[in-house]
């Protein structure tokens, strides 16, 4: 039996038996142990390879266990904001919006991600690295040529593949889900903006010379009084944004 025993009498005088859990066999009590009696180099060497597996196979399952309840909140990345190739239009998401939304999400969970870069001639390569606060951590790598569209210089054409590549990693390492901003389909369902907020924003559009059409039509509204309330922060902060490179 491997369970330790004592005894007891009852209030009869009958002598009863109580089990007690075993105390549980790790590689670290067995390394223990093995010190108090003295084991050999090899045995000593054996089981403290076995420790340090078992730690980083437990730093792995709480890796595992944190990225997936951090996943579970994470939200869909909207596509805030559009780039141009040639005369075609796309949208993308804004890194540091996914910065701001994710940072919280993650640091709850004990989980953080960093970047690596290098370059070799006119290849760039990423490496984003999601690590735990365990110790575990997990990287994946991306690469792509420099970016010399537009009247870009050599450092510019770097830093903009790299903000392009740590968009991408990061994406694939948290399994991040990314739509077009269709708020405006629900316009009608959901609170909208306020008249003052309206003024302030025909206002900030008239002051930066942006086309209100091609607002509207970035958040699928036929008028400003349908804009989301929720997404009124965003407007503002695309108008000050031109407004900051004007």
């Amino acid at each position: 039996m491997t369970s330790a025993s004592r005894h007891r009498r009852s209030s009869a005088g009958v002598r009863l038996t109580e089990l007690r859990p075993a105390p549980t066999i790790t590689p670290l009590s067995l390394l223990s142990s093995a010190l108090d009696r003295g084991a050999d180099e090899h045995v000593l060497a054996h089981l403290i390879g076995l420790h340090e597996r078992s730690r980083a196979d437990d730093a792995r399952c709480a890796f595992e266990a944190a990225l997936a309840a951090a996943k579970a909140e994470l939200p869909v990345i909207a596509k805030t904001q559009i780039a141009s190739i040639g005369i075609k239009h796309y949208r993308h998401e804004d890194l540091a919006e996914i910065a701001r939304t994710i940072g919280p999400v993650l640091g709850r969970h004990g989980l953080a991600y960093r970047f690596r870069s290098r370059t070799e001639g006119e290849l760039v390569t990423l490496t984003c690295v999601i690590s735990h606060r365990d110790g575990y951590s997990e990287d994946n790598s991306l690469s792509a040529g420099a970016d010399h569209s537009g009247e870009k210089n050599a450092i510019q054409a770097i830093g903009s593949t790299l903000t392009y590549l740590q968009r991408m990693t990061l994406k694939a390492a948290l399994g991040l889900a990314a739509a077009d901003d269709d708020d405006g389909k629900a316009a009608g369902t959901g609170q909208t903006i306020t008249r003052q907020q309206v003024r302030e924003l025909l206002g900030l559009i008239e002051e930066v010379g942006a086309e209100a059409d091609a607002l509207l039509r970035f958040f699928k509204i036929k008028a400003f009084a349908e804009l989301p309330a929720r997404r009124f922060r965003q407007a503002l902060v695309m108008l000050n944004d031109r407004k900051g490179r004007a």
